[in-house]
């Protein structure tokens, strides 16, 4: 009976990660401010256009479950002109949405690009940057920004250029929700770098987030190296293999050395799954096959970590510091899931068949279902 429940769970538990790793979320947007010695502001500001034709911010898990999923499709399978077009009309609602202020007045900005990806890979949310610029007041000695709910959640930081010197400084991420306006960044002295220990701490943080709780293909990969040999010897193996994999790809990525479209990797990283699954039916035990796989799945899950991490940005001057911290988190994050699985699945049974019988036959036939779904999902065959 005990075996039993704990099966029970595995199944659901994998059930609840499908369900949430179809949903299509409306990520924060990344909003960069720069600020001249001119007193010129220029903003940046990263987000779905789609969504925010159409109200779907983050009080929304599945964007399906919104109102106004259809017409947000719609807006999907847009060419950039199409939806350039339509965003034509959405103009002042947004410039007259969002505010930038100093102390005593509040900056005006003008709209002077919108550059929206072409329509691509409609299973990932395509990312536009809207680009505005405005001067500050001489008296200026602070900003303050603010990004309404009905837009989602955002995040900001400021660059401050110091012209004479070819340098420039950001400050640290502000992370607002709850149609909170961000705090003030000061702008009467050069923003402080931010430390070395304040990098790898954010970062590493980061990395972890990626993996639980948002990264569930993930998850489910590392749970089909486990479910072949809860063996640490065996394990070690495996989740070496595939760290020094997805470190190489995530590296040459970040390093725009290789690139390959979403269209390609996210099929790919859900058949992935679908085989670790797969083979863990058939195979007892680790081969040498096994860990080259696992390999040149590390290498496809890395361009996956890529496209996260390129689009939360990595200081220029720690670049390789914030690039190792992620990568820490991204292993504290699967160790984490590897000693969950352990306690919850490997104790109370007396044999080795008994366990692979209850455990590893059954999660494996889920996990091998769930990343079949997800590639044919993929592919947009449905």
């Amino acid at each position: 009976m005990f075996s039993m429940n704990r099966l029970i769970l595995l199944i659901v538990g994998c059930s609840i990660y499908s369900v949430s790793a179809l949903a299509d979320i409306v990520k924060p947007a990344l909003v960069e401010i720069t600020v001249t010695q001119e007193r010129r502001i220029q903003v940046e500001v990263r987000a779905s256009i789609e969504a925010l034709l159409t109200g779907i911010n983050a009080r929304y898990k599945n964007t399906k479950d919104a109102p106004n999923a259809e017409k947000y499709d719609d807006f999907r399978q847009m060419s950039s002109q199409q939806l350039l077009r339509a965003f034509s009309h959405f103009k002042h609602t947004f410039l007259n949405s969002i505010s930038l202020k100093t102390t005593d007045d509040v900056v005006l900005l003008t709209m002077d690009v919108v550059e929206i990806p072409p329509t691509g890979y409609t299973k990932v949310p395509r990312i536009s940057v809207i680009k505005l610029s405005g001067y500050l007041p001489a008296s200026a000695d602070q900003l303050q920004w603010y990004y309404p709910a009905i837009f989602g959640d955002n995040a900001v930081r400021v660059k401050q250029v110091d012209e004479d010197e070819r340098r420039w400084y950001w400050s640290q991420w502000q992370w607002l929700r709850n149609d909170e306006a961000s705090k003030s960044f000061s702008l009467t002295e050069i923003v402080a770098r931010q430390s070395t220990v304040e990098t790898m701490g954010a970062y590493s943080l980061f990395g972890f987030k990626h993996i639980v709780p948002n990264g569930l293909d993930h998850i489910l990969f590392i749970l089909g190296l486990f479910l072949l040999s809860s063996h640490w010897r065996a394990l070690l193996w495996q989740v070496t293999m595939f760290t020094v994999a997805h470190t190489i790809t995530l590296g040459l990525a970040m390093n725009n050395i290789v690139q390959l479209p979403a269209a390609v990797v996210e099929p790919l990283i859900a058949l992935s799954i679908a085989y670790v699954g797969i083979e863990n039916l058939y195979v007892k035990k680790l081969r040498q096959r096994r860990l080259i796989l696992v390999f040149i799945f590390g290498l496809l899950h890395g361009l996956g970590f890529a496209e996260v991490l390129s689009g939360f940005g990595l200081p220029d001057d720690d670049f390789v510091i914030a690039l190792i911290s992620f990568n820490v988190g991204v292993e504290f994050g699967q160790l984490f899931v590897l000693l969950m699985a352990y306690a919850l699945f490997r104790f109370g049974f007396k044999t080795q068949q008994h366990y692979r019988r209850c455990i590893v036959i059954p999660g494996s036939v889920v996990i091998s279902f769930i990343g079949g779904y997800w590639f044919l999902e993929r592919l947009q065959l449905f």
